[in-house]
């Protein structure tokens, strides 16, 4: 019972039930549930998958954050789907896996005002870029960040930059830098097991 979104980097989360069929996924970034036996995806190619559970109560959670979600409160939507199932924050555990590395991930302006003007104290993710006006931005980071201010304590990051490993990750930046390739993904999945 292996289930999907159609992701759209927003700040959605939904609950599943029963399983959809295979790309009918509700247009949404983030999903929880409490039923064995379901397993539930994230797709990326830079953005960061966030894995999240909490073994004792019997919920899981998954959820896709780029710059624009994760600003936008996708972390915060899928925790509180949780906690509404009966997750505590003091159990709950995070892993966020391969996403785009700070070295990698030069960015201008609008996406640092856009994650400044809705994290003020995420300015430490942010250092200077190669040009003049840019900016390297540490998306891990500050998706933990995020994390760590809904009160999850147990938070794990792989640290494994999908742009600069070519060997193991597809990169839609990578693919964007060099003018095409082939298109590709990750799959970061978490299941409940019956």
């Amino acid at each position: 019972n292996l289930v999907g979104l159609t992701q759209v980097h927003g700040a959605t989360a939904v609950r599943v039930t029963e399983p959809w069929a295979p790309g009918a996924g509700p247009r949404a970034d983030g999903v929880v549930t409490d039923r064995p036996g379901m397993a539930l995806a994230i797709v990326t190619a830079d953005c960061a998958p966030i894995l999240l559970a909490d073994p004792a109560a019997g919920v899981i959670g998954a959820l896709h954050a780029g710059w624009r979600g994760a600003a936008g409160g996708i972390i915060e939507a899928t925790v509180n789907s949780m906690i509404c199932l009966g997750a505590d924050l003091k159990r709950v555990i995070a892993a966020i896996g391969p996403c785009i590395g700070q070295p990698s991930y030069e960015v201008g302006q609008d996406l640092q005002q856009g994650v400044l003007a809705a994290t003020p104290e995420a300015s430490r993710y942010f250092v200077a870029g190669r040009r003049p006006g840019h900016w390297q931005f540490d998306l891990a980071g500050y998706c933990a960040l995020r994390l760590a201010e809904t009160g999850v304590r147990r938070i794990d990051t792989l640290h494994a930059d999908t742009a600069a490993d070519e060997a193991r990750f597809f990169s839609h930046r990578r693919r964007t830098l060099a003018g095409g390739g082939p298109i590709g993904h990750q799959i970061s999945i978490i299941a409940l097991i019956a």
